[in-house]
């Protein structure tokens, strides 16, 4: 339907290019009130747009071709060069000017600017300019901005907060660790917890293919269901096999409840693929359950070290910088793109999406239901973090260090 009125108004634009340099004033603003009528609805703000005919003149030119047809004479009389009425912008030079400053990007932080706490739609525009004393409809003030190069622009998520200084070169490190084990053939895994959804007849953002005039009906209001509750998909991401493994968790999400996510991956999906396996490479981010300062996500990748008998070698992602977690752009986008539109009606519901989500690249994905509870709160003593075999990179330590099995 865009194309088509697309293609329509290009067309009536190259119409009227070709004819303007025999059209007077009266003809043209009767071809385009011809042009029109012949579209019906909508005719008269396309043409407007297409051939620069105003819409005042535009409807002048339907009364006189209604007037044609009623009588036999032909007017002769010309407007001379010059006449009829003036451009709003000739008669009130200082429009556009005025215009430009309540739209200026400084009266973003003028308090004593009328618009600073409004949205600036060309209506409102346009009843600031009237209450100044300028005349400017909002199909003018549109027109305006249009040829001014203003548009509608959204937000542009830019701002990371704080740099480090050293994050390019944590990036390089990071890199360096991952081609180092690939090529080893060990395993590169990335690891966070997708956002916490609700679980029930809640909106599930996004549009999926329904019979006409039958949307899936769900909860005016997302008040959480104390029975069903929320659920944490904590993601595990294979970078060499492109492959994935999502621990759906009912309960809390600790650093505990991370630890048995990546255990359980490696037990369904990493020991068959890495059986002679003697290290593991885990990328996360620096905050979270996962974090760098999290005691108890140390203590607790002890244990499965210990358990599985193999060193296991963490490097955190800069702060910063979680949106470079490989884990985001390759598992959970196409996690949230399988399930968008439909509502997450029981933990059964989610397990079935998750799993079902494949790619053209080859990503296939496993998921289980994790219904064991993570209490929060524990506290993990110097002591007991002195006990883990734990070695730090010479590169900040602090986000680079290897956990190896228990010696005793």
């Amino acid at each position: 339907m865009f194309h088509d009125r697309f293609m329509e108004k290009k067309t009536i634009a190259k119409r009227f290019e070709i004819l303007e340099p025999l059209l007077n004033e009266r003809l043209r603003r009767q071809f385009a009130a011809a042009e029109a009528m012949s579209i019906g609805r909508g005719g008269i703000t396309l043409v407007s747009e297409a051939t620069g005919v105003s819409r005042r003149a535009i409807t002048q030119g339907f009364k006189e071709i209604k007037n044609l047809s009623k009588s036999a004479t032909v007017p002769s009389g010309i407007r001379k060069k010059g006449a009829g009425r003036k451009r709003a912008v000739e008669s009130q030079p200082l429009l556009l000017k005025e215009l430009e400053k309540l739209i200026e990007p400084y009266t973003r932080g003028d308090p004593e600017s009328p618009l600073r706490w409004t949205c600036k739609s060309v209506r409102k525009l346009s009843m600031e300019l009237t209450s100044r004393g300028f005349k400017a409809s909002h199909n003018l003030v549109a027109e305006l901005l249009k040829q001014a190069g203003y548009s509608l622009q959204a937000n542009q998520k830019s701002l990371e907060g704080s740099i480090h200084p050293d994050r390019n070169q944590q990036f390089e490190h990071i890199n360096n660790k991952v081609i180092e084990f690939q090529t080893d053939g060990h395993p590169v895994i990335s690891v966070d917890t997708k956002k916490k959804e609700l679980v029930g007849q809640f909106k599930n953002n996004g549009k999926e293919l329904c019979p006409q005039k039958s949307p899936e009906i769900v909860n005016v209001h997302d008040f959480e269901n104390k029975k069903l509750g929320k659920v944490a998909p904590f993601g595990i991401y294979d970078l060499t096999q492109n492959t994935g493994f999502v621990n759906l968790g009912t309960d809390a999400d600790t650093s505990a409840f991370a630890v048995e996510s990546i255990r359980r991956w490696w037990f369904t999906m990493g020991k068959p693929i890495y059986p002679d396996a003697t290290k593991l490479l885990i990328t996360a981010d620096s905050g979270g359950s996962n974090g760098y300062r999290r005691k108890l996500w140390k203590t607790e990748l002890q244990k499965l070290s210990s358990e599985i008998g193999c060193a296991i070698s963490v490097c955190h992602l800069p702060p910063g910088t979680s949106k470079w977690n490989k884990i985001e752009h390759r598992l959970f986008s196409f996690i949230s793109q399988n399930w968008r539109g439909k509502p997450l009606i029981s933990h059964e519901v989610i397990v079935s999406l998750i799993a079902a989500t494949r790619t053209r690249k080859g990503l296939f994905v496993k998921c289980e239901l994790d219904e064991n509870k993570y209490p929060k709160g524990i506290k993990v003593s110097d002591g007991d973090l002195s006990n883990v075999n734990l070695e730090h990179d010479d590169f900040h330590g602090e986000w680079n260090y290897t956990i190896k099995p228990s010696v005793f």
